[in-house]
């Protein structure tokens, strides 16, 4: 009898041993996620797409992401602005859904709703946040954060202040390398390196007003970078829309060209003074320059310097986290994203912001290296959006995504097989107005060659682009009758995804969101 027991008991302690042995293996194998997002970053500006830049500027350390994995060329924005995009991103829903559907007077992401980070952190992942949040609320879900805490959450770039679980602290330095210094903190020091990781890196860098760090202010001294071919766009046949915004090289104010102020000046005076340019009328002519045409190369020139200069340091510490993980034995496992929150004009058709639904502002960089699942040097070519993010994560991480989601995951894409049903077209929206840049409020479709646009706030007009035979979007076709009885197709399309996506058609609705005031981020 004693013998039996015996017997049993060890059996039960071999098999307790042999299932915790299964968990601890299964835990090993779920894949640590590095997500790291850069503000403003847009894939012109990246030599692994391609750029007009040559030799002048490279980012080799996201490239080494892109020879070491897949990078997309029709990722999307469902709403291409900055905080809105990192809630949908957060939540997998688009903005009506989520609640977060614009920046200026768009209030507060709602910290109670479902997010992938909460997901991951209540299925055994350890999770952390760096750099730029800029949702306002505090943020929910993670284990350790350190995010940019200055009035409206942008960020500064020198002696930044962060939020660090709760507590205010100013740091000393360049943004960008201490948001760097701090993740990497985090995974030699500050995590469980027993459980699998979900960090989210969100640099500051290249969003406005572009410091560039110290080494790299006079990067291209001398250099006169090229222009975009269209930078000199007339805006004919979109003169309503394209050729009525707020982001032409016009509008850079003096803060964002460096310009020295007059001394003596301080306070309101001296920000009145150095926000000139922002608004109609305020064009200003550098010294030196005697025509606005003049101006405008100049101010472009300014401007394209200091923005690619600040992705050199952006790169640089891509490249210093990609060395840790190797250095650690941990890149195999780990899956990385690398993206901006949307995409960014560098001049093309004279512009710099982002917002409307056109390719330049509405594409996003968007290049993920898994070696164990993704193989080097792929590219797809679906139509994925920022909704589709978070149950992607979730699926390689193993966890459930809730119904309500509306992204759906792309895993089977990344692993080079497409499912036969993946989507043909998406949806976009756009709500905010007139502030900052006065671009008109929106919706639209775009399939794999067409885009239709319809502009609703105070007006009624539709543009149409063949981007096969007008990649640039200069001319708007919607008067073509060539293409006449594709418009009325996807005029039905941009109906079905409405329904589908449980949108109020109205458009007095629409317009009741863009005039909403919910408040600025972070109640400043």
């Amino acid at each position: 009898m004693k013998v039996k027991i015996i017997l049993g008991v060890l059996a039960i302690g071999v098999l307790s041993v042999l299932l915790l042995s299964c968990e601890n293996e299964q835990e090993e194998k779920r894949p640590n996620i590095l997500f790291i997002m850069a503000d403003d970053h847009t894939s012109q500006s990246i030599s692994a797409y391609g750029t007009i830049f040559g030799d002048i500027f490279t980012t080799p350390n996201i490239d080494r992401l892109a020879d070491e994995g897949m990078i997309f060329n029709n990722v999307y924005c469902t709403n291409a602005i900055c905080g809105p995009s990192r809630a949908t991103i957060l939540t997998g829903k688009y903005s009506h859904v989520n609640g977060y559907f614009k920046n200026e007077s768009g209030g507060q992401f709602n910290e109670k709703q479902w997010t992938f980070v909460k997901a991951l952190n209540d299925n055994g992942y350890q999770t952390s946040l760096f750099g730029k949040w800029h949702l306002g609320s505090e943020p929910v879900g993670f284990d350790y954060f350190k995010y940019h805490n200055n009035k409206n959450q942008q960020g500064d770039y020198y002696n930044p202040l962060y939020n660090e679980n709760g507590k205010n602290v100013r740091e000393e330095g360049y943004a960008t390398t201490l948001t760097g210094d701090f993740i990497l903190n985090w995974l030699e020091n500050g995590r469980d390196k027993n459980k699998p990781f979900a960090a989210l890196l969100h640099f500051k860098a290249p969003h406005r007003p572009w410091d560039p760090e110290e080494k790299y202010k006079d990067l291209f001294e001398g250099i006169e970078m090229p222009y975009p071919d269209n930078f000199n766009d007339d805006y004919e046949g979109r003169e309503l829309t394209a050729g009525d915004t707020w982001m032409t090289m016009d509008y850079f104010n003096r803060n964002d060209m460096k310009v020295t102020p007059p001394e003596g000046l301080k306070g309101k005076e001296l920000w009145q003074w150095k926000s000139h340019g922002n608004k109609p009328d305020q064009a200003w002519l550098p010294e030196g320059c005697k025509t606005q045409g003049e101006a405008r190369k100049w101010k472009y020139q300014r401007y394209i310097k200091d923005y690619l200069a600040c992705i050199k340091s952006v790169d640089d510490n891509v490249g210093r986290v990609l060395d840790y993980l190797d250095e650690n034995g941990l890149a195999e496992n780990t899956i990385v994203v690398y993206t901006g929150d949307q995409g960014f004009y560098l001049g093309e058709h004279g512009w710099f912001d982002k917002r409307f639904m056109y390719e330049i502002s509405s594409k996003m960089p968007f290049i993920v290296r898994y070696p164990e699942k993704v193989k080097a040097k792929s590219q797809s070519n679906d139509i994925i959006t920022n909704a589709d993010f978070a149950p992607t994560l979730l699926d390689f991480a193993n966890v459930d995504v809730p119904e309500e989601v509306q992204g759906r995951s792309f895993a089977e894409s990344l692993q080079g097989q497409t499912p036969d049903d993946w989507r043909k077209s998406y949806y976009y929206q756009y709500y905010e107005y007139p502030f900052w840049h006065h671009v008109q409020p929106h919706y639209g479709v775009r399939n794999e060659r067409y885009k239709l646009i319809h502009f609703y706030y105070n007006m009624d007009v539709w543009e149409f682009y063949d981007l096969h035979k007008d990649p640039d979007e200069m001319n708007n076709a919607i008067a073509d009758p060539e293409y006449a009885e594709i418009i009325k197709e996807m005029k039905m399309d941009i109906v079905n995804y409405q329904n589908k996506l449980g949108i109020d058609k109205s458009l007095n609705a629409m317009r009741a969101m863009t005039d909403a005031d919910l408040g600025l981020v972070g109640g400043h």
